[in-house]
């Protein structure tokens, strides 16, 4: 169980630095009133980052903050 562990973060990563590597151009985006200029794979992670802790936070509140059991 753990060398498979080991090898899907390793996929990952791979994959992670490929992508990283494939959006290094520029983006412009406007949010709210500004208008901001960073390259696409930065965009990408603040994107993730950001529904990443929106789908925790809704999670914990569905579930009353308790964890689930198994």
């Amino acid at each position: 169980m753990k060398e498979t562990r080991l090898i899907l973060a390793a996929v990952l990563a791979v994959l992670l630095i490929i992508v990283l590597v494939q959006n290094r151009q520029a983006a412009t985006t406007t949010l709210l009133f500004t208008t901001l200029t960073m390259p696409l794979a930065i965009l990408l992670l603040v994107t993730f980052l950001v529904g990443l802790a929106v789908g925790l936070l809704l999670a914990r509140r569905w579930t009353g903050g308790r964890t689930p059991k198994k």
